[in-house]
């Protein structure tokens, strides 16, 4: 028997979820991090320093640290942040609202899911430790991409990994979810319908296929109506 959420999902078949700002609300803690490193030189760190980094790929906001003043290589300042938020994430983990209950829902309803983000894989597991096993059939992490986001290679890096176990699986049946311009830019670059939910920084209205205010109360068949309206319109303009 299917789930009520099963229903209105039989096209929708992936989700590729990003991490910082839209599952965990962790960009307080990159900020807390990035304030201490420039400090420690002497330097000063402001809001609108620390909005730039939001979703960049770590060694972008390196290159940004470094303009501040810190004299470091980009690789010591990547692992050095990274360090500093994973001893946040040891004394809790910020859930965004409503993240796990939509992960949980498609899960239940069968849609396999990726997890895309810059991030590297010491501060991504610690997250994925707090979720069910097997939560992200596939991780794609900033560690294991030649190009961060904006460019579309981890999209594209992660489609590929799902159709591995997916037979046949293409990007018009899948969506992903975002709360970053290089974020949204990178999975519309790989041609996915992409929900983008605003965090930290407000966004362009008209980015992404549809913006949610937030993930609490969402459900698989809203994920997958968003889809639906998305290929229509596409095959509608006549780019199918």
């Amino acid at each position: 028997m299917r789930l009520p959420d099963e229903l209105d999902a039989a096209q929708l078949r992936a989700v590729l979820w990003d991490m910082d700002g839209t599952l965990v609300d962790t960009e307080p803690y990159w900020i807390v991090a990035e304030h201490e490193l420039v400090a420690s030189f002497g330097g000063q760190w402001g809001h609108e320093q620390a909005m730039r980094l939001v979703g960049q790929a770590l060694p972008t906001s390196a290159a940004i640290l470094q303009e501040a003043g810190v004299e470091l290589e980009t690789r010591e300042i990547i692992d050095r942040l990274t360090a500093r938020v994973v001893d946040q994430l040891a004394q809790a983990v910020p859930w965004r609202p409503g993240a796990r209950d939509l992960l949980e829902a498609l899960l239940a309803a069968g849609v396999e899911c990726a997890l895309v983000t810059m991030s590297e894989r010491p501060m991504v597991e610690r997250i994925i430790a707090h979720l069910p096993a097997g939560a992200f059939s596939v991780v794609v992490t900033g560690d294991s991409v030649s190009h961060g986001k904006p460019h579309p290679e981890p999209y594209l890096t992660g489609l590929a990994r799902l159709a591995e176990s997916l037979d046949g699986l293409d990007a018009s049946e899948c969506v992903a979810i975002e709360d970053s311009q290089p974020g949204a830019t990178s999975a519309i670059a790989a041609g996915l319908t992409t929900i983008v939910v605003p965090n930290t920084v407000a966004l362009p209205p008209e980015l992404g296929d549809e913006q949610w205010d937030t993930l609490a109360g969402r459900t698989t068949d809203d994920v997958a109506r968003v889809l639906e309206r998305a290929t229509s319109t596409f095959v509608g303009q006549g780019r199918a």
